[in-house]
């Protein structure tokens, strides 16, 4: 009888031991891999509308996914303001009210995505900073090394321009831009910079980013 019940609760400890090691599995490769186990957070719809998969993103940034720290990590607004800027990655979230919008990238290769976007409008970052009246345009610089940039007015009149933290109810993989990706709805996909590490206010009208430097149109308006 005792042989018995030791067999039976030696059973019953592999079980667990099993179950424990299942999750630990499954809790590995969410976090190593995000963007390839998504399916375990990601949202596919929205308010009655449709979306697309963050695996529908197709892998094109100037030096491929970056992998930044957020312990080391500052957002900076520089250049024509009255009040520079410097945030930790979870000040910036904690300082600005939050904003969601359906918003669809489309690429100029040929290809678009209709993502949910979660992040903070930056004409409350911008009005924090103070911006000179000589301002006229916003650059954005990437952690890469990549930059562009919108007009003023673009973020600061009615469109509530955010910069991203999420899409599709996940935080932003380092395949997506995290921490922070630039929603520019209405351009085409070369505007929507990730992996933002600055904001700088510039009276340079004809400034040209990485790739309107190599001739796409600065303007980028999908018409």
């Amino acid at each position: 009888m005792l042989s018995k019940k030791l067999l039976v609760n030696a059973l019953i400890a592999l079980i667990l031991l099993a179950i424990i090691s299942i999750g630990i599995m499954a809790w590995w490769a969410r976090t190593t891999n995000p963007v390839n186990n998504v399916d375990y957070v990601e949202i596919r719809e929205y308010e009655g509308q449709d979306l697309s998969s963050i695996n529908a993103f197709r892998e094109n940034s100037i030096k491929g996914p970056q992998y930044v720290d957020n312990q080391t990590y500052k957002l900076s607004v520089t250049g024509l303001v009255n009040n520079e800027l410097e945030y930790t990655y979870t000040q910036v979230l904690s300082n600005y009210p939050l904003s969601k919008k359906v918003v669809t990238l489309h690429c100029v290769e040929g290809w678009s995505v209709t993502i949910l976007w979660e992040g903070i409008p930056l004409k409350d970052l911008l009005a924090d900073a103070q911006v000179d009246l000589s301002a006229n345009t916003v650059i954005f610089h990437a952690y890469d090394g990549y930059t562009t940039s919108v007009p003023l007015d673009y973020i600061i009149d009615d469109n509530n321009i955010i910069m991203a933290y999420k899409m599709n109810n996940v935080t932003l993989p380092p395949e997506r831009g995290y921490p922070f990706q630039l929603v520019a709805e209405s351009k085409w996909g070369y505007k929507w910079i990730k992996w933002i590490t600055s904001i700088e206010l510039s009276d340079n009208e004809d400034y040209l980013g990485f790739w309107e430097s190599r001739g796409y149109p600065n303007t980028a308006d999908i018409r």
